[in-house]
């Protein structure tokens, strides 16, 4: 589970990422007795881009679905008591071993040879900033100037407030997107871009613009500069341009490099959430013959696999006795069984390019940049179903299709267009999130959590009988810091809590960037 992973599990790593990445092709990552065992900054660089690319995991296949338990798209019905509270919004603490990994970003640059470092620079600050946007949007303040610096001796790193970490990471981005510039060449251990500077710089600008578009409650603070940051970036840098430039952890056939849910034992536990059947059913959006599986209650009754209503969804926040007795019925769709029975069955994306549509279209609702929201929207869409096509064969669409003529007909539907007459910013705002929850099905999902948590779209349903945060009627705000770091670095965190919430380390408080 993403946000569990304890200090101890990432210490071992920063040891066994120097000893066993070794081949920058995803899937010839194997130990090799007969290779050299000192590190090497391809070495390094391919342990770092697995890490950050990775969710859930082979040895835990039930940890991919976490996320998705807490952003309601998926409901389970195996019994144990760890799932269940997170599907009722019981969440815990967030840790801070992603620093013990980081350091071998500092190393990877300072074993880079000079034409090389260039890249590398570039590569260390994007990951930086990558791991930790996710920690501080989680948490709040965290050590960031003061951090990484424990071979100078200095263990116990002061708290920045989370307004300095978000400049820190803007300016650390524009530095990597200078040195992807001044790189001359392409460099190892890369299996994601194979070394491109170009497509790195990319990368970086998606980055930006993710980080950016999370400041919107933000927009008029002093020294931060959003909206004018947001449209330099779309105007003098860039950006992707197709599924092909999305960052991704593309899967294997080996046996360590599988998808994670391929052949899992738990592979009849999950059903998928009335937020993603009934919208795509509203829709009339084959992309729900592509993502599930029909209910075996309504084959059995005699409908066929390309029938609407075959499709059954379950909301996850219903009492669980509900749900089970639903799930034995079998009333509820699951995945679809490419997800369990494909090695190789999809890529996981961490940023995307329909994903980079969303946020451009909802800055230009913003009024952030020029350009037509409408158009950046269907993109969007566009580019969402090209890749669920793209990857699912024709055994597993349930004798339905997705072609260029089939998306262009959705895309003209109106109810697909922003800025009708009738529009409001609230209703096109919730149309763009609605789509980009779609989107983000099976990829990195909480990214819908934070855009619900700053903006209240898309719906995710919370029932007070049910759900096990500390205040009935709402969805927890946030994580609270670990207890080792109380142990550790107490007065720095006491200090920290203080000033961001009165004091008290609680899942409800509203961190700086939600005020």
């Amino acid at each position: 589970m993403k946000k569990i992973k304890s200090y101890i599990n990432y210490c071992l790593l920063v040891v066994v990422i120097c000893m066993t990445y070794s081949c920058s092709k995803f899937d010839e990552i194997n130990t090799n007795p007969d290779s050299a065992t000192t590190a090497t900054p391809g070495m390094l660089a391919t342990g770092q881009l697995k890490e950050a690319l990775r969710i859930g995991g082979k040895s835990d296949p039930k940890g991919y679905f976490y996320d998705m338990f807490f952003t309601k798209m998926i409901s389970w019905h195996e019994g144990a008591e760890d799932s269940r509270k997170v599907q009722y919004n019981r969440i815990n603490t967030t840790g801070f071993g992603v620093y013990n990994s980081l350091t071998n970003c500092l190393k990877m640059v300072e074993l880079a040879s000079d034409i090389d470092k260039e890249a590398y620079q570039g590569l260390a600050l994007f990951i930086k900033v990558f791991r930790l946007y996710d920690t501080t949007i989680s948490l709040g303040d965290i050590p960031y100037s003061d951090a990484l610096k424990g071979e100078e001796g200095n263990i116990k790193p002061k708290y920045d407030t989370q307004k300095e970490v978000f400049v820190q990471m803007l300016d650390d981005l524009d530095a990597s997107y200078t040195h992807f510039s001044n790189a001359t060449r392409n460099f190892d251990g890369d299996f994601v871009y194979g070394g491109d500077p170009e497509k790195w710089k990319k990368a970086v600008s998606a980055l930006q613009l993710r980080i950016l578009m999370s400041l919107s409650k933000k927009e008029k603070e002093a020294g931060l500069n959003v909206k004018q940051r947001f449209a330099a970036i779309v105007s003098q840098q860039i950006l992707f341009e197709s599924n092909a430039d999305n960052f991704q952890l593309v899967y294997g056939t080996l046996s360590s490099q599988q998808y994670p849910l391929y052949l899992s034992r738990f592979n009849f536990y999950s059903g998928v959430s009335v937020t993603i059947i009934d919208t795509l059913k509203k829709y009339q959006d084959n992309r729900l013959f592509f993502y599930c599986s029909p209910a075996k209650a309504q084959t059995k009754a005699g409908m066929t696999d390309d029938d609407w209503d075959a499709y059954l969804g379950v909301d996850p926040s219903r009492v669980y006795s509900e749900i089970l007795d639903l799930y034995t019925a079998d009333s509820i769709s699951n995945i679809n069984s490419r997800f369990f029975e494909i090695d190789n069955c999809q890529p996981t994306i961490q940023m995307g390019y329909a994903e980079l549509n969303f946020v451009l279209a909802e800055a230009c609702l913003r009024g952030w940049i020029d350009g037509d929201a409408n158009s950046y929207y269907h993109k969007g869409i566009e580019a969402s179903m090209n890749f669920a096509a793209d990857y699912t064969p024709l055994a597993y669409r349930h004798n339905r299709e997705i072609t260029d003529d089939y998306i262009q007909s959705f895309l003209d539907k109106p109810e697909l267009q922003l800025g009708a007459k009738e529009s409001t910013f609230e209703n096109d705002l919730n149309k763009v999130l609605t789509q980009k929850y779609l989107d983000l099905f099976m990829h990195n999902t909480y990214t819908c959590y934070y855009d619900f948590r700053r903006t209240g779209y898309p719906k995710l349903p919370v029932n007070p009988s049910t759900n096990m945060n500390t205040i009935p009627d709402k969805m927890p705000m946030r994580w609270r810091y670990e207890q080792r770091e109380y142990d550790f670095n107490r007065e720095n965190l006491e200090d920290a809590i203080q000033r961001q919430y009165n004091g008290n380390d609680d899942w409800n408080e509203l961190m700086w960037i939600l005020k």
